[in-house]
């Protein structure tokens, strides 16, 4: 991937995509980890700095224009991603990226279709099923989530079932960005 074309602005955007509880976050920070250690400069952007429970995808246009559009441009992205250690979404520091070699855009409907010609890679991280999804995010951010969290899961089906990011991803979890352009699979 390291080796193919940039297809935002110089950088290389890698989207991991896939449902809530699935490893997107801990495959994103070894993903960006690896990256590194091949000389890369890379960041990580999450979905979480923008979705809410009451807002899950329509956030979209607002990580565009303060990120993607920026980087795109060769400018540093700025923004104010939401801070969730409370529990509850609320404003957290802004945050600078800089354009670096990687951005890896890590969360639920990173790889939607409208940002596919902008990928250079999408993976996906399936996960296991959604009771032990649950069980998993329940355990790591508290009872509190149960909830909200199994209403965002019913969202999240529907959502891929509209977006089709499964159909764009190859059986080992990645797609360079040739295929996502050309309607291989």
């Amino acid at each position: 991937m390291l080796a193919g074309p940039p297809r935002c602005g110089r950088v290389r955007l890698v989207a991991v995509d896939g449902p809530s509880g699935a490893g997107k976050t801990t495959f994103a920070a070894r993903l960006a980890a690896d990256f590194r250690a091949r000389g890369a400069a890379t960041a990580v952007v999450a979905t979480d700095h923008y979705a809410t429970w009451d807002d899950p995808v329509a956030w979209w246009p607002r990580l565009v224009s303060e990120v993607l559009d920026p980087l795109a441009a060769g400018c540093p992205a700025v923004y104010r991603p939401l801070d969730w250690t409370t529990g509850e979404p609320r404003p957290g520091p802004v945050r600078t990226v800089h354009p670096v070699d990687v951005v890896v855009l890590e969360g639920v409907s990173s790889g939607r279709a409208s940002i596919r010609p902008r990928l250079s890679a999408l993976c996906w991280v399936a996960g296991p099923d959604p009771e032990t999804r649950l069980e998993r995010a329940v355990s790591r951010d508290g009872e509190g989530i149960r909830g909200p969290l199994t209403a965002w899961q019913r969202f999240e089906c529907g959502w891929f079932a509209v977006d089709l990011t499964h159909q764009y991803v190859h059986p080992n979890g990645l797609v360079l960005s040739s295929e996502l352009t050309q309607g291989e699979h």
